[in-house]
C-alpha cells in the first residue's frame, strides 16, 4: 500500500503542478506560477514554507512506510487503508477538475499587484476554496493509506498551511480587488465546505 500511496501522490503532484502549469502556459504564455514568499517572517512566508514542508512530508510518509517504519496500531486496519484510499483518488479528482474550472485564472500562490477574475461557478459556486478542499482530502487518504507517524504529521501539517494561506493571504487579497463582488460572494459561499465559514456580509 504504501508504495501505491508514493505512486499516487507524485501522480498526482505531476499533474496538479507540472501538467497544468504547462497546459496554463500554452493556453495563455503564463504559468500561473506566483512562487514569491514575500518578506521571511511574514505571515505569507510561515504559509508557503508550511505548504512546502508539507508537500514533502505527503511524500515522506510512504517513503518512511518502505523503510519500516511501523504503522499507528489504532489505524492499522484493511478498511482504514481501503477508505483513505478512496478519499485519495476523489481528492486528486477533484483537485484537477477545480483548477480546471478556474480557467485563465487559476495561479499558485498570489501577486499581489495582480488582478484575475474572481471564479464562482461549479466547485466555487459549493466553496470558496475547493481546490485547497480537495488537496486537504487527498492529504488525509494519505495518512489513511499509509497511516504511520510521518503521514499524520503531513495532514496536519497541511491543513495548518491551507488555513493560514486562505485567512491570511487569498482572501484578504480578493477582498482588496474584488470589493463587493468578494464581499457577496463570501457572505453566501463557504470557505472550504458549504455553507461553514460564510463571512458577515459588510456595508460597502
Amino acid at each position: 500500500m504504501a508504495g501505491f500511496a508514493l505512486a499516487l501522490y507524485l501522480t498526482a503532484l505531476a499533474a496538479a503542478f507540472g501538467w497544468r502549469s504547462f497546459a496554463q502556459w500554452r493556453r495563455t504564455g503564463d504559468t500561473g506560477l506566483r512562487l514569491d514568499a514575500g518578506r521571511p517572517g511574514t505571515l505569507r512566508w510561515w504559509a508557503k514554507l508550511l505548504f512546502v514542508a508539507a508537500l514533502l512530508l505527503n511524500a515522506a510518509g510512504p517513503v518512511a512506510g518502505l523503510a519500516g517504519l511501523a504503522p499507528v496500531g489504532l489505524l492499522d486496519r484493511g478498511g482504514v487503508r481501503l477508505a483513505g484510499t478512496v478519499l485519495a483518488l476523489a481528492g486528486v479528482a477533484a483537485v484537477l477538475a477545480a483548477q480546471r474550472q478556474m480557467g485563465t485564472s487559476w495561479r499558485i500562490g498570489v501577486d499581489p499587484a495582480e488582478r484575475t477574475s474572481l471564479v464562482t461557478h461549479g466547485a466555487f459556486a459549493v466553496a470558496r476554496n475547493p481546490i485547497f478542499t480537495a488537496m486537504a482530502v487527498t492529504s488525509i487518504g494519505l495518512a489513511a493509506m499509509v497511516p504511520n507517524a510521518v503521514s499524520l504529521v503531513a495532514a496536519g501539517t497541511l491543513v495548518a498551511a491551507l488555513q493560514l494561506q486562505v485567512r491570511a493571504v487569498e482572501e484578504p487579497y480578493l477582498a482588496r480587488v474584488h470589493g463587493e463582488a468578494w464581499n457577496a460572494y463570501a457572505s453566501r459561499v463557504g470557505r472550504f465546505l458549504p455553507r461553514l465559514g460564510r463571512q458577515l456580509r459588510q456595508n460597502a
